[in-house]
């Protein structure tokens, strides 16, 4: 159970993926969203007093990567409000850190209560 409360703060890392553009139907998965982030999941569980790891990093990249579609950022979105709806006491301070020390841009607020329509 603390490992799904971990994986819910990494999970929020990427909730910043979220961007306009109109395309066509999502392609990513909540299951592909969960297993590009697990990786994370010890480094939220420390309280990021550990290294974050390359791996953690790699699924945070490729997952910014895949999303490149506005359905498929919102696909992303959504999975990670579902999550972080039920982990109300995650860290988002420290979830939303991880981006940047995976050197990945995020130019949005990570939050919970974002609006993945937009």
């Amino acid at each position: 159970m603390a490992n799904l409360k971990h994986l819910a703060w990494a999970m929020l890392v990427v909730l910043g993926l979220v961007v306009v553009a109109p395309e066509a139907e999502a392609a990513i998965t909540c299951g592909q969203v969960t297993q590009s982030l697990i990786p994370c999941a010890n480094y939220l569980q420390s309280g990021g007093t550990m290294p974050i790891s390359q791996a953690c990093c790699s699924g945070v990249k490729g997952l910014n990567s895949a999303a490149k579609s506005t359905p498929d950022r919102q696909a992303v979105c959504n999975c990670l409000k579902e999550i972080a709806n039920a982990y109300p006491a995650a860290n988002f301070g420290l979830a939303a850190s991880v981006p940047g020390k995976c050197g990945v841009n995020i130019p949005y607020k990570i939050d919970p209560s974002i609006d993945c329509s937009k």
